[in-house]
């Protein structure tokens, strides 16, 4: 039995860049279960990159900066299928080119580049996308388990934007369907994104020592949640950020933990 059920569903996945991304183990995790993907690109070079990953599945041009993609957006989907079950929204970006600066330094230009691509890109392909969803549809867009980790720098702030978004963007939808709108906040995982981050390595392996397991987050484990959230099966959930972090939130004073930090004053 197809517990998903998500055996020829539609479903446009955002947010693919290689074999180690979040998107890609949910695309990979749909088409298993026999779903059908279509795919967004930001470029004709990052189409090239996906179609060597997915050969069999249609691939969009899509700039979220590009207003005139976005607005295009409805019409390319269009050529592909006439209705969507579900979409994936896994695109961020921050300029950390020059390192994380204190917060109060943040440039302006910097910041709105960053809310667009990686909250309000959100609102605005859902909204392109919206007549061709089904009636219980669902969209997922993926967050962070701590955006108060310093280390994401202004990326924390605007993934804590994201969050907010979300119950306001189901909230939109309710008025005419029944589609639902969810976040999944994901522990540190190993993806090249991650790895732009500085410093990043550091807080992976804290947060690898702060899970009930000892043992760190897999992206996996993120994709199969995303995967639940886009299927039926979770017809009760909206509105929300599901914590997919292996428990460290509620192990932030680990005692192994503790105990090496204070040995070390």
């Amino acid at each position: 039995m197809d517990f998903l059920d998500v055996k020829n569903k539609f479903f446009l996945i955002a947010g693919v860049a290689n074999k180690k991304s979040v998107a890609y183990f949910c695309a990979k995790t749909l088409l298993e279960q026999e779903a059908k993907c279509i795919f967004s690109a930001q470029t004709e070079s990052h189409a090239e990159a996906i179609k060597k990953l997915f050969p069999q599945s249609p691939i969009i041009i899509c700039d979220v900066e590009n207003e005139a993609h976005v607005k295009n957006l409805s019409q390319e989907v269009s050529k592909y299928t006439s209705r969507l079950d579900g979409f994936l929204h896994s695109l961020a970006f921050a300029n950390f080119s020059d390192g994380v600066k204190p917060f109060i330094e943040t440039k302006r230009a910097d910041y709105l580049q960053a809310a667009q691509i990686s909250c309000f890109s959100l609102v605005e392909v859902s909204n392109q996308l919206k007549d061709f969803f089904t009636k219980n549809a669902s969209i997922v867009t993926i967050s962070i388990s701590n955006t108060k980790a310093t280390s994401y720098g202004y990326l924390g702030p605007i993934k804590a934007m994201l969050d907010a978004t979300v119950p306001f963007l189901a909230k939109s939808f309710s008025e005419f369907s029944h589609i639902r709108v969810n976040a999944v906040g994901a522990g540190p995982l190993k993806t090249s994104a991650s790895a732009g981050i500085p410093d990043y390595i550091d807080n992976y392996l804290y947060a690898e020592e702060l899970t009930l397991r000892k043992a760190a987050l897999e992206t996996q484990e993120v994709a199969n949640t995303v995967c639940f959230l886009l299927s039926p099966r979770s017809s009760g959930i909206n509105a929300t950020t599901v914590l997919v972090d292996a428990g460290m939130s509620a192990n932030y004073f680990d005692q192994n933990v503790v105990k090496t930090f204070t040995k070390n004053k």
